[in-house]
């Protein structure tokens, strides 16, 4: 490393120092309920697999991927795009009611794709201050004034509608169900809000989907208020098993997207096993609601129990459970200590949490055991 780059080694020691220094971990185990992480079995409350499926998705794609091979090797805009694309395409759009869908590489890349393809000088965005940070990212790509409003806060959003009528387009944005507090957004709220004035609307299912309405479509199938979503997009690689992002929406927001949102148009198409994955997680879903049933009973019971035990759980009401810490150090003595109990529960620190507000997040699964969350929280008894 040249000398011009020995700042780096400072700014490294300051993350050691803080408790925010973040050591690569190394799997050796497919996910699960129960994970071999740095060559030690845990029980794992640390993932996304939120149906527990993604043990499933990958034996289900062996068959249907070896005439095609791994890689897609172009854009989609290309000849990235292959027939498993468009399967899956069509699926999504018909799992959530949508004329189009349209895949993107990862979550990430559909946010930071999506928000700048419909907003942009002279625009204004209305955003979530708890907001993920893929959200916040593509509203900064996207040129448009952002204004932030307080997490859920109606009052507030009302405030900076009502000061913004100057603007050319309008767009309120948020996470349907936030993926550290586990709250969920006030959706009919807000779709009166756009309504009133004038605003579109597009929520990030990525923790919704597949786990939350009467038919897993997400928060807003719970609420009520799909027919009031401009734009929806969500993961496949979280209650899905898989991997990948996508949009969905009217045939125009597609057609626009498939033009206009760079990370679609500029980068490889999702490999072909993935898409496989994808599709075979996402009907398993379809198929087996006691998934989304039993995490939801799952964490129901937990945070339950963990008030009880004097746990501060904040707002959530969905299968992500945090558990307030505060200070870095001791969310990292505490991750640590349930490490020595052979439970993995991730500490999250700034930058994903503000500073003082660390936690430890618990993530439910349907792959969980009743016995696995009863180890859980004895291990949280004081």
């Amino acid at each position: 490393m040249t000398p011009r780059l020995d700042w780096l080694d400072d700014e490294v020691a300051a993350l050691q120092r803080g408790q925010l220094y973040r050591p690569l971990r190394t799997r050796e185990s497919v996910q699960g309920a129960i994970v071999d992480l740095d060559g030690r079995s845990l029980v794992n409350f640390g993932s996304n697999d939120y149906l527990g499926l993604a043990v499933e998705c990958g034996k289900a794609v062996d068959v249907a991927v070896a005439p095609r091979g791994g890689g897609s090797a172009a854009s989609p805009a290309i000849h990235g795009r292959g027939a498993c694309h468009d399967r899956l395409e069509r699926l999504i759009a018909e799992f959530e009611q949508c004329e189009r869908a349209l895949l993107f590489p990862t979550g990430y890349a559909t946010n930071v794709g999506v928000i700048p393809s419909i907003t942009g000088h002279g625009d204004v965005i209305f955003s979530d201050t708890l907001n993920h940070a893929s959200l916040i990212d593509g509203c900064r790509l996207s040129a448009a004034k952002v204004l932030i409003y307080r997490h859920g806060d109606v009052d507030h959003l009302t405030e900076l509608l009502r000061a913004s009528s100057t603007y050319r387009r309008r767009l309120i944005v948020t996470e349907s169900l936030f993926s550290m507090d586990g709250d969920f957004a006030p959706l009919a709220e807000i779709c009166e809000l756009a309504e009133r004035f004038d605003a579109m609307t597009m929520i990030d299912e990525a923790h919704g989907s597949g786990v939350w309405g009467q038919h897993g479509r997400g928060v807003a199938e719970l609420l009520g208020v799909e027919q009031s979503i401009d734009i929806r997009v969500g993961t496949l690689s979280k209650a899905f098993g898989a991997g990948g992002g996508f949009v969905c929406g009217s045939e125009a927001l597609v057609t626009w997207m498939r033009h206009r949102a760079r990370s679609y148009f500029f980068s490889t198409a999702m490999p072909e096993p993935v898409v496989e994955m994808a599709i075979f997680g996402m009907k398993a879903a379809i198929a087996e609601p006691w998934r989304r049933e039993t995490v939801i009973a799952h964490s129901q019971l937990a945070r339950q129990q963990l008030q009880l035990l004097g746990w501060d759980t904040g707002l959530s009401t969905s299968q992500i459970v945090p558990v307030h810490i505060g200070e870095s150090e001791r969310a990292m003595e505490w991750m640590n200590r349930l490490t020595a109990a052979n439970i993995f529960v991730p500490a999250i620190r700034p930058p994903s949490v503000p500073d003082g507000r660390a936690l430890l997040r618990l993530s439910f699964s349907a792959a969980h055991t009743p016995e696995m969350i009863q180890q859980l929280l004895e291990s949280f008894r004081v």
